[in-house]
């Protein structure tokens, strides 16, 4: 948990220093530089900061063990954060959007070029952040750092998005296409659509989650595999599974032999139990009900 915690930090403390520096350089340039595109981008690094600091407040919270008061832990507290960070995007991606539009019945100029190399600067940065914050959080099963993540993969296709509008205006300003000058503003309304698409993955797996989902239907079968591999299990009854966070919570109701004992039943729970969490380390508990079976019932 220790370790765990150290590189959510480490994770969030390099997004937040990364993405203030990208914020004041995008927002400075692209209001000088006269581009919606790369100043929307630099909003929604803004919005980056923001998250990554909400982050950092969190962390050591959704990595408390469970109590008496919170008997099955405190994950989903990263779970509330990814679906804040959800709701917040999906504001930036309004206020992106008006802009956006509004820009279109107003004359425009051409941005400069280095509101381009800005935003490809922010794209190189941000493909970095993305594939490590990424691989973090599937190593340690982080909702947290993932939202992170995903945040960073917003901005990859935002920046070069971005570079791309500011390049068609600059062309549209040189050959003296009108039409082309709003390259920029078509650029910034794609930043957003790419924005709201984020915010809605975040927000539908937040809610799915706060609501108790089961699992995906893949990860359940390979759950019934593991058990049905006791020849003890007669039958599987009912088993569900739900995520908190970082850690998953299995209910499994099982049926065994009439004739068993209830030591020989709880023996064979714990050794279910244990091959479980063994195989899945994302399991941090198994609860296991136990049915009594007679074959004259198939």
């Amino acid at each position: 948990m220790e370790m765990r915690e150290t590189l959510a930090k480490k994770v969030a403390w390099i997004s937040v220093i990364s993405n203030i520096i990208l914020t004041v350089g995008k927002i400075v340039i692209g209001w000088y530089g006269n581009s919606d595109a790369v100043f929307a981008d630099g909003i929604h690094s803004a919005a980056d900061v923001f998250a990554s600091i909400i982050v950092l407040l969190v962390i050591k919270i959704a990595n408390k063990p469970a109590d008496k008061e919170h008997p099955y832990g405190h994950g989903k507290a990263e779970v509330i954060v990814s679906g804040i960070i959800g709701i917040l995007l999906f504001f930036v991606a309004i206020y992106v959007v008006y802009e956006g539009i509004s820009g279109f019945f107003h004359e425009v100029e051409s941005p400069s070029l280095l509101a381009m190399w800005v935003a490809l600067f922010s794209y190189a940065t941000k493909v970095m952040l993305y594939r490590s914050s990424l691989k973090v959080a599937k190593q340690n099963k982080s909702k947290a750092i993932e939202a992170i993540a995903f945040d960073h993969k917003a901005d990859i296709v935002a920046s070069i998005a971005a570079a791309i509008g500011v390049l068609i205006s600059i062309a549209g300003n040189r050959f003296d296409i009108h039409f082309l000058l709003y390259g920029d503003k078509a650029a910034s309304i794609f930043v957003a659509y790419l924005i709201f698409k984020i915010a809605k993955e975040m927000l539908t797996e937040a809610f799915d989650i706060l609501l108790e989902r089961n699992i995906d239907t893949e990860t359940l079968q390979e759950y019934i595999a593991a058990v049905k591999a006791f020849e003890e299990v007669k039958r599987i009854d009912r088993i569900r599974a739900r995520e908190l966070g970082h850690y998953v919570l299995v209910d499994l109701r099982i049926s065994i032999d009439h004739f068993k004992t209830i030591k020989q039943g709880h023996d064979l729970a714990k050794l279910i139990k244990q091959r479980l969490m063994d195989k899945f380390d994302n399991i941090q508990e198994v609860l296991i009900h136990l049915n009594p079976y007679f074959a004259e019932d198939e």
